[in-house]
């Protein structure tokens, strides 16, 4: 067997209907690479899947919600009956929330928690057998809320830290049977994301809107970053220019940073013209 942990270029991405999922889709299509696309909405998937296709690879789509172990078996018997495995799997769906942590509802912390990061964690047991199997790659989607946990998205922030404590943990776990491990951690950019946002503050949803329409950072930059560390099996995607240096300041300057992102924070979240107090 190879140690080449892309000859057989083949991979699955969960939510994968629309976003960075898509992004990461057709980029490894026009590598030529197969891409299982599967995402909580068949008809999502299916499209994405046709596109795909059409830009040069070869598609497999896959109705998956990452709250049920039985999706993620069916899957990756489909994977290992018509591709005799998977190289590459990326563990992308999720869901945003703002609150604070005393004011968050004690469902939205079970819905967040049981969807950002313990279907990460049904992803990563699912596919580890194939990936052992093939000395392939796993990537988690993690963001940089996991780094600078601002004040107003506390289940979001914990959510997210866990999938970047995850995949640390995993990376040392998993080194001796050659699977690599990337997480990535970006920060604003425009997707669906919105769609099911859950806040406990009125006007916080057109806020989180308005900063990824300014980011100019977009899914494809976010994908192409992944392809190359992916590619060159690096731990860490930082995708934006200001999240590095922070992330050094933070290492560096915990206090310092911590102070910086309360005050950017506080500003950020005051009240705005319409919105309650």
């Amino acid at each position: 067997m190879s140690d080449d942990p892309i000859q057989h270029k083949r991979m699955a991405i969960t939510g994968a209907g629309s976003g960075l999922g898509r992004a990461l889709a057709l980029r490894y299509a026009r590598a030529g690479w197969r891409v299982a696309v599967t995402d909580i909405q068949t008809g999502r998937a299916r499209r994405v899947a046709g596109e795909v296709n059409d830009a040069g690879g070869q598609a497999m789509a896959q109705t998956l919600d990452t709250r049920r172990d039985a999706d993620f078996a069916q899957l990756m018997a489909r994977l290992d009956t018509e591709w005799g495995g998977v190289d590459v799997f990326v563990n992308n769906a999720g869901v945003a929330a703002s609150g604070t942590v005393a004011d968050t509802p004690q469902a939205d912390w079970d819905w967040i928690v049981d969807i950002n990061l313990m279907g990460v964690v049904r992803g990563c047991r699912a596919a580890l057998p194939a990936l052992r199997a093939s000395r392939g790659h796993i990537v988690n989607t993690a963001s940089f809320a996991a780094i600078a946990n601002a004040p107003g998205m506390a289940s979001y922030n914990v959510t997210k830290a866990g999938v970047l404590s995850l995949s640390e943990t995993l990376r040392a776990e998993e080194r001796g049977h050659g699977v690599g491990v990337t997480v990535a951690c970006p920060a604003f950019f425009a997707t669906n994301l919105m769609e099911s946002f859950r806040s406990t503050a009125p006007g916080r949803d057109a806020l989180v809107a308005k900063l990824m329409a300014r980011s100019g950072v977009t899914a494809d930059d976010v994908a192409d970053q992944i392809f190359d560390a992916v590619a060159r099996r690096r731990f860490l995607v930082l995708t934006h220019r200001d999240t590095r240096w922070q992330y050094r300041l933070k290492r560096l300057q915990p206090e310092w940073f911590f102070r910086a992102v309360e005050k950017m924070a506080r500003s950020m979240l005051k009240p705005h013209s319409g919105e309650a107090t």
